[in-house]
């Protein structure tokens, strides 16, 4: 995208910029690529560093309630100080290796509602940063976690939403400042006990770790209470695994620790089905990992939010319900806000 604003400092006549992805689609590990073309204006100008950065959207949990807010995860400086003379063109290509933990934002050929993210351009010359438009970046799930997905809505569990939130995870390792929630409401066979199921990827080169979340049902004489369950998966066992048959394990070791107690729930409303499957993933995506194998259980505050500040942030509005996006990514991106 060309942003003719670039040199508000230099005036009528300063350069412009324009970065092309080569493929807008990319995976978790997986490289991006692209160029930024540089085309002189009337004038020479100098300058003094072309960085890219992706910049996403999050729930931010602070002190005076939770916010939905703009910041960017990754940043690569592509250019150092260069001179750019009238009418010159100048094309530096790129690679942005995408981080393992980068959250999905495509399922089943749709962009996600909730899920917006982009490269943006940063250019600064004489001293004065400008930060042009947002190319989106659309992530696809690597082939273990769309094995997970599918599972998730085959046994018919329906998506809600989808969202980052700020913070970590006790005992995860995280290299991102944030992590995904995909909700889903509960099958049929489980809206007795769960009133809906929170999934998390956390993603290395060799693995992943898998986070649920149960929110469950309150009985006659207690209230409802949250479970978090934890396992590890391996990038090796996604076309070797009976991925329907681990999650509903998973989910009934969730369910049966809750049906101990006396009047757990009441029938709820059940599922409308699995979506469609998405095209082949990509080969070559990552390395060797190890079996996969059930972790452990935990109760209580499992997800630690970060409180209040930590990254350059702008406001946005919030998320709305449903899988896919209703409106284009353009305008997805207007949501992010201007200067943050």
């Amino acid at each position: 995208m060309v942003f003719k604003k670039l040199l508000g400092a230099m005036g009528v006549g300063g350069p412009s910029v324009d970065t092309v992805l080569s493929n807008p689609s990319t995976y978790p590990g997986a490289p991006l690529t692209g160029q930024v073309n540089l085309t002189g204006g009337t004038q020479e100008a100098d300058i003094e560093h072309i960085t890219l950065a992706l910049v996403t959207r999050m729930e931010v949990e602070g002190g005076g309630g939770d916010y939905s807010t703009t910041g960017d995860f990754f940043r690569l400086t592509v250019a150092g100080p260069t001179r750019i003379y009238p009418g010159q063109q100048l094309s530096i290509p790129f690679r942005i290796d995408m981080p393992w933990e980068t959250p999905v934002t495509t399922a089943y050929g749709q962009q996600l509602r909730g899920m917006v993210m982009g490269v943006r351009t940063e250019v600064s010359i004489a001293r004065a940063l400008d930060k042009g438009d947002l190319d989106p970046v659309y992530v696809h799930p690597l082939p273990i976690q769309q094995k997970i997905l599918d599972a998730f809505g085959q046994l018919g569990f329906r998506f809600k939403s989808a969202d980052l939130e700020y913070g970590q995870i006790y005992g995860v390792h995280q290299t991102l400042p944030f992590y995904q929630e995909i909700e889903y409401w509960p099958a049929p066979q489980y809206a007795h006990a769960v009133n809906e199921v929170e999934l998390t990827f956390v993603t290395s080169p060799h693995q992943v770790e898998v986070v649920l979340e149960f929110d469950k049902r309150g009985g006659l004489f207690h209230s409802g209470h949250d479970t978090y369950s934890r396992y590890t998966v391996s990038h090796h066992d996604a076309d070797t695994t009976d991925w329907r048959s681990v999650v509903d394990g998973w989910v009934r070791q969730a369910v049966d620790r809750h049906k101990s107690r006396p009047g757990y729930g009441a029938p709820g409303h059940g599922a409308y089905g699995a979506p469609g499957y998405p095209p082949p993933p990509p080969p070559g995506y990552g390395h060797g990992g190890h079996g996969y194998g059930h972790g452990p259980s935990h109760h209580g505050h499992y997800r630690h939010g970060s409180g209040m500040g930590g990254a350059v942030l702008g406001a946005v509005g919030g998320l709305a319900a449903g899988y896919f996006v209703g409106e284009a990514i353009e305008d997805a991106f207007e949501d992010f806000g201007g200067d943050d």
